[in-house]
């Protein structure tokens, strides 16, 4: 079951496409972070769901929301995925799936493809979670983003 709404996110160090060290507090200090789990780089739904937060990317930076992508590929593999799709946010590689265990997103046979939005104070304000609508994701986040500023 994955993490619910009102709950603090998970803080977590990761290392990043790039072979950077990343960490969600210190993101979380400058914007809201969509965090989305993902089962694996370069596959059709996969791509998808990344590509349509690259085509969202101008609407989340006016919504002062950063996007992050994780997976438990390898960094090479998300540096090369990245590059490929023209990715703007950076891929968090979480290959012992440590991060998948905090954030309570680990399938039997496939990674569950979970968008956690969480706010600059560090809570969950939105969760969608669906294996089957890979392009729904971004709406989904930007739907919340939209809402948490009414």
């Amino acid at each position: 079951m994955v993490l619910s709404t009102g709950k603090l996110a998970p803080d977590f160090e990761g290392v990043t496409d790039s072979g950077l060290k990343f960490k969600l507090s210190d993101a979380l200090r400058e914007k809201d972070v969509i965090l989305y789990f993902y089962p694996k780089d370069e596959t059709p739904g996969c791509s998808a769901e990344a590509c349509s937060f690259r085509d969202s990317w101008d609407e989340l930076r006016k919504l002062n929301a950063e996007v992050v992508g994780v997976s438990s590929d390898s960094v090479e593999s998300h540096r090369k995925f990245r590059e490929h799709r023209s990715l703007q946010f950076i891929l968090v590689s979480d290959e012992d799936q440590a991060i998948r265990s905090l954030y309570d997103v680990k399938g039997r046979i496939v990674p569950p493809r979970v968008t956690y939005v969480i706010s600059k104070g560090g809570k969950i304000i939105h969760v969608y979670s669906s294996q089957m609508a890979p392009r729904k994701h971004v709406q989904e986040a930007m739907r919340a983003l939209l809402e948490s500023r009414k």
